[in-house]
C-alpha cells in the first residue's frame, strides 16, 4: 500500500499591515499557529511575519488568517525585494503612508493647540471660549483619531483589543463626558471659567470638561507614532545603503563593441567594463586592467584593495583608480551583495528569548488593562467619588498604558545592530546568534583561510651583500618559475610580477624541472635555478633558514650562473588581523584552540607565533566535531571559525558557527555569523556588538516594563491627567526606539586589559 510522501516544510514572508503595539503581534503569530504545522514569527517594526509551514499548506490559507485576525497582508519576497523596494527611497525621502502620517499630524496640531491653551492657561479664557474648543475638538475627535477608531472596530469584531482600542477609548471617554458637561452639566453657560489641574478634582457644581484631553492624546499618541516610524526607519538605513549600491546598468564588452544594459541583463560570462569611479555591477573576476577598489560599504574593509588579472571583486565595490575588465562570475541573487542583504533581512525577523517573554505578556495586556478601567470607575463611584474625578481616573488608565515598547524593545536594537554589524563586516543570522556570541568562551579556530591567507605567498627575501640585490634576483627567479606548476613556483612568480615595473618578466628558455631539488631555465643569457638549500648556501644565509624552520615556511634558495644570490622564504602567512584579533578574544575572556588538519610543526608555529596554548593537528572533520563535543561536555560554550567543507560539521555541532566570506557555501551555511570582512579581527567587534546589544535589549525591556508597573497605579489612585498620560505613553515608545539608535553610531573601541588574577 502506498504512502503519501510527507510534507516538505516551507518558509513564506507576509508583509501585515495595521500592527500598532505588541499585542496586534501576538494575535497575528496566535491566528497563524491554529493551522497544522505552522509557526510564525512576526516583527512589529518590520511590519513582517516569517512563518514556516507544511507545503499542504498554500499561502493563500496563511494570508487569510492574518485577515481573519483582523490585519491585511500579502506575499512578500524575501530580501531581495524589500531590499529593492527599500532602496528606491533615498534617506530623507518619506514613503507615501508616512506622508499621509505627517500631515494629519500637522492638521491636528492645528486645531489641538488653541484647545490646549485656552484649556490649560484660564486667563486666556474669554467669553464663551469653551465652545470654541469643542467646535475645534470634534473634527480631532473624529477625523484625526479615525485610525484609531477604525483599527479598534476592526479588533472588536475579530474579538481582539489593542493599543488603538485603548486610544479609541479613552478619546471618546472624554469627548463624551466633555458633551454632556457643556450641553447637561452647566459648563455650557456664557462666562465659565475652568481651572487647570494636573490632579481630578470634584467639580464645584459645575461639570468639568476635558477637550484637552480628547484632543491632547491622539495629538501625542500621532507624534509619537510618527517620531517612532521615522526612528523605525532610521534602523533600516544600513540595509538601505546595502540596496543602493547595486548598480542600475552596466557597460557590456562583446564582439560588437560596449554597450549599455540594464544589470538585470548582464549574465555570467560576460565580459563588463568598469571606470574609474564606478561601482562594480556584480561579483566577477578582473580580465585586465589594475586598480584599487573600495569596499568599505560591502565588507567593512577600512583600506582599498590592490586587484589585476584574476584578482576576484565583489560587486557594489567602487573602483578607486584604472579602468578594468571584469568577467561576471555570479549576478543576481548569487552575489555576495545579494548575500549580505538577504542575511541582514532574515536577522532582523528573529526574536530574543526576553522578547518572546515580552509577547507573552502582551497577548494578555490589553485586556487587563481594560479591566483594570472598568474596575477603577466602579471603585470610584461605588467609594462617592465625583463621577468626574472617576472618569478622568478611568481615561487615564485607558491612556497611559503603553504595550507598544514592549513591542518594539528587542525589534528595533536588533534591526540596529544587525545593520550596524553588516557596515562592520559582521553579519549574523539573528537574535539566537546575537545571544549565543555574547556568552562564548571558547572559540576553535581553523588555521588555513582563517588565521592565515589561505595561499601560499613569499614571506622574506635576503639576499647576499654585494650582489645583484633582491629586486634583480626576484624578477629572474619569477620569470624561471614561470614554467613551474608547483605552488611555491606560483608563488615567487606571482611575487615577482608585483615587485617587477612594468609587470611583465623576461622569457624563459631551456626550461627543466629538477624533482625534488627545484627548477632551472635561462633567462637573459643566465642560467637561473630555483633550489632547494643545499651545502652551496653561504654562510651570510644561513642564519634565514633555522627562522624559516621555526616560522613553518619553505626555504628556496636562488643560484644566478652558479652563484647564490638569495634564499626566498614561502609560506602560508599569517592574516594581517590575527595577531590583534587573538588577543583581543583572549581579553574578552575567550579561550582560543587551534585547531587544524595541517601537519604538527606549521601548526606549533603559529601557535606559537600568536601565543594560542591548545593545539589539534592533523584534525579531520570528525575529529574536529570530537573537539567541539568534548569542550562543550566541559562546560565551554564554544564558537568555531572556518572555512572550508571540512569545517561545516564542527561548525553545526557548535553553541554558535562563524565561517569566513571567503569559504566555501558549505561553511557559510551552516554558520550562525559570517564574516564578511575576511579578517579574524572583526569576531572580536561581534562579540563586542553583541554585548552591547543584548544590554541594550535588556535596557529596552526594563524601562517598558517598568513604566508600566508605576504609572498605571499612578493612574488608578487618580495622579494622572489623562493629557499627560497620553504624553507619558508616547516618550515610553520614543525612548525605547531611541536607545535602540544609539547602536547605529556604535564603534569598536580598544578592548580593555584584563585584570590580573587573584
Amino acid at each position: 500500500m502506498a504512502t503519501e510522501p510527507a510534507a516538505v516544510e516551507v518558509v513564506t514572508d507576509l508583509a501585515v499591515g495595521g500592527m500598532t503595539c505588541a499585542a496586534c503581534v501576538k494575535r497575528v503569530e496566535k491566528k497563524l499557529a491554529r493551522l497544522d504545522g505552522v509557526t510564525a514569527s512576526v516583527n512589529l517594526a518590520t511590519g513582517r511575519a516569517r512563518v514556516h509551514h507544511p507545503s499542504t499548506t498554500g499561502p493563500d490559507q496563511l494570508i487569510a488568517a492574518v485577515e481573519q485576525a483582523g490585519y491585511p497582508a500579502a506575499l512578500t519576497e524575501p530580501a531581495r525585494r524589500t531590499a529593492r523596494e527599500d532602496g528606491d527611497e533615498e534617506d530623507g525621502d518619506e514613503p507615501d503612508d508616512t506622508r499621509r502620517d505627517r500631515d494629519r499630524l500637522v492638521i491636528t496640531t492645528l486645531l489641538a493647540l488653541p484647545v490646549l491653551a485656552l484649556s490649560m492657561v484660564p486667563a486666556w479664557q474669554f467669553r464663551n471660549w469653551q465652545w470654541l474648543c469643542f467646535v475645534l475638538a470634534a473634527p480631532v475627535v473624529g477625523w484625526s483619531a479615525w485610525p484609531f477608531h477604525q483599527r479598534a472596530v476592526r479588533g472588536l469584531r475579530h474579538s481582539a483589543a489593542t493599543m488603538d482600542t485603548l486610544v479609541s477609548l479613552g478619546v471618546i471617554a472624554s469627548f463624551v463626558w466633555s458633551s454632556y458637561a457643556l450641553f447637561l452639566g452647566g459648563a455650557g453657560e456664557a462666562g465659565m471659567r475652568m481651572p487647570f489641574t494636573l490632579l481630578p478634582t470634584a467639580s464645584d457644581g459645575v461639570a468639568h470638561v476635558y477637550l484637552e484631553a480628547a484632543v491632547g492624546v491622539p495629538l501625542f499618541v500621532l507624534a509619537g507614532r510618527f517620531l517612532e516610524a521615522r526612528a523605525r526607519r532610521g534602523t533600516g538605513a544600513a540595509l538601505r545603503s546595502l540596496a543602493r549600491l547595486a548598480a542600475k546598468e552596466v557597460s557590456v564588452r562583446d564582439g560588437s563593441g560596449e554597450r549599455l544594459v540594464p544589470v538585470e541583463e548582464l549574465a555570467p560570462g560576460q565580459v563588463f567594463v568598469v571606470r574609474p569611479g564606478e561601482r562594480v555591477a556584480t561579483d566577477g573576476t578582473v580580465t585586465e586592467g589594475s586598480s584599487a577598489v573600495d569596499l568599505s560599504l560591502v565588507t567593512g574593509e577600512s583600506e582599498p584593495v590592490e586587484v589585476g588579472p584574476g584578482s576576484a571583486v565583489i560587486g557594489g565595490a567602487v573602483n578607486a583608480g584604472g579602468l578594468l575588465l571584469v568577467r561576471a562570475t555570479a549576478v543576481g541573487a548569487d552575489t555576495q551583495l545579494a548575500r549580505i542583504t538577504r542575511l541582514v533581512t532574515e536577522a532582523q525577523a528573529g526574536k530574543a528569548r526576553a522578547q518572546r517573554l515580552a509577547d507573552k505578556v502582551a497577548g494578555v495586556f490589553v485586556p487587563v488593562v481594560l479591566t483594570l478601567a472598568v474596575t477603577v470607575l466602579g471603585f470610584w463611584l461605588g467609594a462617592g467619588a465625583d463621577p468626574q474625578a472617576a472618569v478622568t481616573a478611568c481615561v487615564a488608565v485607558l491612556v497611559v498604558a503603553c504595550p507598544c515598547a514592549l513591542g518594539l524593545a528587542t525589534p528595533t536594537a536588533l534591526m540596529a545592530a544587525t545593520g550596524r554589524g553588516a557596515q562592520l563586516g559582521v553579519l549574523v543570522s539573528g537574535a539566537q546568534a546575537l545571544e549565543g556570541l555574547q556568552h562564548i568562551d571558547a572559540v576553535v579556530l581553523d588555521k588555513t583561510g582563517t588565521l592565515t591567507s589561505g595561499h601560499m605567498s613569499v614571506a622574506r627575501v635576503t639576499a647576499v651583500p654585494g650582489g645583484l640585490g633582491e629586486r634583480e634576483v626576484i624578477r629572474l627567479a619569477g620569470a624561471v618559475e614561470q614554467g613551474s606548476e608547483h605552488p611555491l613556483g606560483r608563488a615567487v612568480t606571482a611575487y615577482a610580477r608585483r615587485r617587477t615595473t612594468p609587470a611583465t618578466l623576461p622569457a624563459v628558455t631551456g626550461f627543466a624541472a629538477l624533482p625534488g631539488r627545484g627548477v632551472r631555465g635561462h633567462v637573459e643569457g643566465r642560467l637561473v635555478e630555483v633550489l632547494a638549500p643545499d651545502d652551496t648556501l653561504p654562510a651570510a644565509l644561513a642564519h634565514a633558514v633555522p627562522s624559516a624552520g621555526r616560522a613553518a615556511h619553505t626555504p628556496v634558495m636562488v643560484r644566478v650562473d652558479g652563484t647564490v644570490e638569495a634564499l626566498i622564504e614561502v609560506g602560508d602567512v599569517l592574516r594581517p588581523g590575527s595577531y590583534r584579533a587573538v588577543d583581543r578574544l583572549k581579553r574578552l575572556g575567550v579561550r582560543p584552540v587551534l585547531a587544524t588538519g595541517d601537519r604538527e610543526a606549521p601548526a606549533r608555529a603559529i601557535a606559537a607565533d600568536l601565543r594560542i596554548g591548545e593545539v589539534h593537528a592533523r584534525c579531520g572533520p570528525e575529529d574536529k566535531a570530537d573537539l567541539v563535543r568534548r569542550l562543550r561536555e566541559e562546560g565551554h560554550r564554544v564558537a568555531v571559525v572556518g572555512d572550508g567543507v571540512n569545517d561545516a560539521a564542527a561548525l553545526a555541532g557548535a553553541d554558535l558557527g562563524i565561517a569566513m566570506s571567503t569559504g566555501t557555501d558549505v561553511a557559510i551555511g551552516a554558520a550562525d555569523v559570517t564574516l564578511v570582512r575576511g579578517d579574524i579581527e572583526a569576531l572580536a567587534d561581534a562579540v563586542r556588538l553583541s554585548r552591547r546589544t543584548l544590554a541594550t535589549i535588556r535596557a529596552n525591556l526594563l524601562w517598558a516594563f517598568g513604566y508600566n508597573v508605576v504609572t498605571v497605579p499612578l493612574a488608578m489612585v487618580g495622579l494622572l491627567n489623562p493629557m499627560l498620560a497620553a504624553a507619558a505613553m508616547s516618550v515610553s515608545s520614543l525612548l525605547v526606539v531611541g536607545n535602540s539608535l544609539r547602536l547605529r553610531a556604535w564603534r569598536p573601541s580598544p578592548t580593555p586589559p584584563r585584570r590580573p588574577a587573584r
